[in-house]
C-alpha cells in the first residue's frame, strides 16, 4: 500500500529528500508523474489508462506535505522500509489503507516510474 502523511505533519521537510520516487510534495504544490522519474509525454499507466506524465496535477493537500499514491512504492526495490516513515520526527507517515497494493504491484510501479 502507499504511505500517507497525516494531519500531524509539522511540515519539517525531512521526508522529501528521502523519497526515491519524488512522490512527496510541499503543501499546495502541483505535481507531475514526470517529476524526477523516467516518465515523459503520454504514457500508459499501470491500470491501462493514458496519462500525460508532464501535466501538472492539483495539490492533494493545501496544509501539509503529501504523498502521491500513484508514485509511492513504499521504497520497495530501493530500501527495506519506507524512508519517509523512518526519518519522520512525529511518525505521521503511515500506511494508507485506501491504497493497498501487493509487493509485486509496488515493484511493477517502481519499474514503470524508472523505466526498468
Amino acid at each position: 500500500m502507499a504511505i500517507i502523511i497525516t494531519d500531524e505533519c509539522i511540515n519539517c521537510d525531512a521526508c522529501v529528500a528521502e523519497c526515491p520516487n519524488n512522490a512527496i510534495y510541499e503543501p499546495d504544490e502541483e505535481w507531475a508523474y514526470a517529476d524526477e522519474t523516467a516518465l515523459t509525454g503520454t504514457v500508459t499507466g499501470l491500470n491501462g489508462e493514458e496519462i500525460d506524465a508532464d501535466a501538472m496535477n492539483e495539490a492533494i493537500s493545501e496544509e501539509f506535505y503529501f504523498i502521491v499514491p500513484d508514485k509511492c512504492t513504499e521504497c520497495k526495490g530501493f530500501h527495506d522500509e519506507p524512508q519517509c516513515a523512518s526519518v519522520c520526527p512525529v511518525d505521521c507517515c503511515v500506511p494508507d489503507e485506501g491504497h493497498v497494493e501487493s509487493e509485486e504491484t509496488l515493484l511493477a510501479k517502481k519499474a514503470w516510474l524508472h523505466d526498468e
